[in-house]
This record gives C-alpha cells, structure tokens and sequence, in this order.
C-alpha cells in the first residue's frame, strides 16, 4: 500500500495507537447511548451525552496543546489512553451495578472524563506524526492516517452494536478497555528522538502564539475555516433518523447503512490518496471537494429513494475525505514543529464546534425550513462558503503542497 520508508515501524504504531483509540472511543459511544437510553428512555438524557463530553473538551483543548508542545508528545498520548481504560472500566462496574448512587451520575462522569482524554488525542498523534515521517512522506501518508482513522468511524459503532447484543453492555466496555491498552502499549513502545520542549513561557502567552499563528497564516485559517463551515452548514447526519422514518419509510438497520455511508466514501478515498497523493493545485482540489461535498448533500435532500440517498452520502465522503487529507496535509506542512500541538488543538476545536453546532443547526433550520429544505439550505450555504474562501483567500486557492516543502 504504501512506499518502503513510509510504512515504517514507528508509523505503523502511530497508527495502532491512533486507530485503536479511535476504535475504542466509538465503541465506548455507541455503548453508552444505549445504556443511557435503556436506563431512562428520554432522548433528553442523550443529548446530555454530547453535552458532557463536548464542555471538558473545549475547556481542555487549548491547555492539552500547550503542554503536548512543552512537556511531551508521546506520554501525554499514552496517559489520555490510560485514562480512556479507566474510564470504560468504571463504565463496565456501572453496568453491573457495582457502584454506590445513582449509575447515571457515574456515566456523565465518565463521559466528562472521556473528554479530557480525547483532548490529548490529536494533538499527541499529530505532533509525533512530523517525528516519525519524513516531510516528503507526509502527503501519502495522511491518506492512510486518514483510512485508519475513519475505519475507526465506521467499525466502532458496528463493533460495540454487535458486543451489546451478543455479549452484553458490560463485555462491550470490557473490549473498549482493552483496545485502550493496546493503544497506550504500541505509544509506550515507539522509540523517537523528541525534539527539545519548547522554550518556557507563560501558558496564555503560549496559546496566544498558536492562536496568532493560525489567524495570522492565510491558507491554515482559510484550511480550516473551510472544513468548519462545510460541516457546519452542510452536515446532514443529525437529520438521518427523521430522513429515514419521514422520507424514505426504511426500517432501522437503514439508519445505520446511512451513517455508515460517508465513512466508507473516505475510506476508500483515504486508500487510493495514499498511493495517488495530490500535490498539484491542492488548494483547488481542497475547494472543489467542499464543492462537491455541498452538491452531494443538496442530492441527498432530493433522493426519491433510500439507495440514491445511500449513494449520495457515499460520494459525500468521497468528497469529505478528500477535503480531510488535503487539509491534514496542508497542516502539517504549515506548521513549524514547536507549534504542532497548539495548532492541532485549535483545529480540534474548529472541527469539534463544528459538529456540535452543525447538529444544532440542522435541528434549528429543520424546525424552521421543513426537513428537505432545511438540508438543501445547508448545502447551499456550503458553496456560498467555497466561493467566498476561493476569492478572499487566493494563496489557499493557488496552493501547491510543493509550495510547502
């Protein structure tokens, strides 16, 4: 698949530690929606999930990438895996009753502690991904950070789905322990020269650096403006299940084929951009996929049937995974090595909010528009941004990663 040199073995526990946390986190996810609801019934309780998590999260971000940057790329990595173990074990003593109170307290705990963790996550991977991997390497093999990482998307909700049902919810967050330590183990074994930590300085003063440098260096903000306002206005996923009961009349394995849809389209897209990386106009192709993503979306909303609609949210994560190795790529060639953790963490939060506010969003434009405009709406709005991006940001637009090198 990939080149001798890429595929080296430092790179390959990267990735171990990177998909296996992936993994493990969604099956945690999908685990937890189900005991939250088999314990209350109240999609309320549900949204308080998102909720605990997303908070500790944008609380901890900034501060996980200064000390990532500061302090050390590897161990924090590592402890945030720990701490992901910990975190299903208490989940697994909740589920078999063996904590004192109410169980509910301990699982938004757990939840909010999940958060800290997944904090430390990418900011650690993306900051040893430069260590490991020769700059020239860096294109190809974003491409196959970006396959592991959504076949964590896909194979997480499928995994903790089939242990929930044939094994039990307590064996579910037994598993998603022990993916943990296999994560935390292949981080604890990769042997890197760390550069030196960089020069002390007030931690505010710190996160001002990598603030600055992102709202100071025109392609990394247009970068990652683009990808939060494509998810953000365009993002239909929240909506599937009121697609899926409202337009399509499908059963509820039908759900699941949907949500699966997207990642699969960037699986397949992350394969192929390991052996075929872009390098010339990146910038157009990053727009164009946008474009695409947008198009694909408004198709979606008129689908006249459940495949077509299938269909078209597999070319939307085509069209996604374009865009998520191109902007990954375009990252880690911009950033020098001291900031890499500060930036990683401040893109978190643009794709993170993203999300967040993205579901939101369709909600509220679903309320006020109706279910298929509100999403014709969202991808309409997502090429108004790309032609906006395209004319304010012309050094994104006329991009070449050589340009980087």
């Amino acid at each position: 698949m990939a080149t001798p040199g890429i595929i080296n073995s430092a790179f390959f526990k990267l990735l171990t530690f990177r998909g296996l946390a992936v993994l493990a986190y969604q099956v945690m996810a999908t685990v937890v929606g189900w005991h939250v609801y088999e314990l209350t019934r109240d999609t309320l309780a549900l949204g308080l999930v998102g909720l605990a998590e997303v908070v500790p999260y944008f609380c901890c971000a900034l501060f996980a990438g200064y000390a990532v940057d500061h302090y050390s790329r590897r161990w924090f990595g590592i402890v945030a895996c720990g701490l992901l173990a910990l975190n299903a074990v208490t989940l697994l003593l909740a589920a078999d009753a063996r904590l004192p109170g109410d169980p509910l307290r301990w699982i938004y705990g757990t939840i909010a502690c999940t958060g800290v963790a997944r904090a430390f996550l990418g900011p650690s991977y993306s900051a040893l991904f430069a260590l490991v991997l020769p700059r020239e390497a860096f294109a190809k093999a974003s491409g196959i950070g970006s396959s592991v990482i959504n076949f964590g998307l896909v194979g997480g909700p499928a995994l903790g789905g089939a242990l929930v049902a044939w094994v039990g919810k307590s064996a579910a967050y037994g598993v998603a322990a022990g993916l943990c330590a296999v994560a935390a183990t292949a981080l604890l074994t990769l042997r890197i020269k760390q550069p030196p930590p960089a020069e002390s300085v007030p931690i505010f003063a710190s996160i001002g650096e990598g603030l600055r440098f992102v709202f100071n260096n025109q392609v990394v903000l247009a970068a990652q403006s683009l990808d939060m306002f494509a998810v953000l206005f365009g993002g239909a996923v929240a909506l599937l299940p009121a697609f899926i009961h409202e337009v399509f009349q499908y059963g509820a394995e039908g759900l699941g084929i949907l949500r699966a849809a997207p990642a699969a389209g960037a699986v397949m897209t992350g394969l192929f951009l390991a052996r075929h990386p872009i390098n010339r106009h990146a910038g157009s192709w990053l727009l164009a996929a946008v474009a695409g993503f947008g198009l694909c979306m408004i198709a979606f909303a008129l689908a006249a049937n459940f495949w077509l609609g299938a269909l078209c949210l597999m070319l939307s994560g085509i069209c996604d995974g374009v865009s998520v190795v191109m902007r990954s790529t375009i990252l880690q060639l911009s950033t020098p090595d001291a900031l890499r953790g500060r930036v990683s963490a401040i893109n978190g939060i643009f794709i993170g909010s993203s999300n967040e506010l993205g579901a939101f969003e369709s909600g509220v434009a679903a309320r006020w528009l109706g279910l298929v405009p509100s999403v014709v709406f969202g991808g309409a709005m997502t090429l108004i941004v790309v032609a906006a991006t395209a004319k304010l940001a012309p050094k994104l637009r006329k991009l070449s990663l050589s340009d980087l090198y």
